[in-house]
């Protein structure tokens, strides 16, 4: 796993619950509005360099008595082949897990459900789910990773783990014709969207003299 940052006490991150969260490194989307540039965007990750799988290990262990689990968020960490294993050790401290993603894996959306190594999972969804929609907003080739969406959709549904579908809300992206078809899809008491966060991100270094 490439870690590229712990923050070892939080009561924002899962409602109800005291964790800790773990930033991964590396994202297959280029999202203007994200807040975590130097998770995303190589050259910044190349300067921030990484922290030790071990290190965190250890410093989770300390605190074993004080958390009740651990957020794993990125970046995106699903495109991390050990994920699993990595999640298998958290599991075996006893600890709960909670999996940030953009749902673009559901071949590992479903082998981590299946095999009871995540207690809750919150998607993404960037916007509709339709290709020309998912371009504009990640700065990826849309076609192809929308059907990946709607499987990961279908995946959690299905799934019997705790999920949540989530929308950050863009100004002058999201109109209010969007919000509405997303709320249509999603409203169903597991949908959940949320406000934009000023300051540097990820559009604002690529365009960037």
């Amino acid at each position: 796993m490439r870690i590229g940052g712990v923050e070892h006490d939080s009561l924002i991150d899962w409602e109800g619950k005291v964790v800790s969260v773990i930033f991964t490194q590396g994202c297959n989307f280029r999202c203007g509005y994200c807040h975590n540039p130097s998770l995303v965007l190589p050259d910044l990750i190349r300067k921030t360099g990484e922290i030790s799988v071990e290190d965190v290990f250890t410093a989770l262990d300390e605190r074993k008595g004080w958390i009740d689990g651990v957020v794993v968020t990125g970046g995106e960490p699903t495109i991390h082949a050990d994920l699993p294993g990595f999640l298998a050790r958290l599991k075996a401290m006893g600890l709960l897990i909670k999996l940030d993603t953009n749902g673009t894996n559901p071949a590992m959306l479903k082998y981590l459900t299946g095999n009871r190594l995540v207690d809750f999972v919150a998607m993404d969804i960037k916007t509709v789910i339709e290709d020309h929609m998912y371009s504009e907003i990640t700065g990826c080739p849309g076609k192809g990773i929308t059907s990946l969406i709607r499987e990961s959709v279908e995946v959690l549904r299905s799934s019997g783990t705790a999920y949540q579908f989530r929308t950050t809300v863009i100004p002058g992206f999201h109109t209010d014709e969007i919000l509405s078809r997303l709320e249509m899809e999603f409203g169903s008491g597991s949908y959940l969207k949320l406000p934009f966060r000023e300051g540097e991100n990820v559009g604002s270094i690529l365009i960037s003299p």
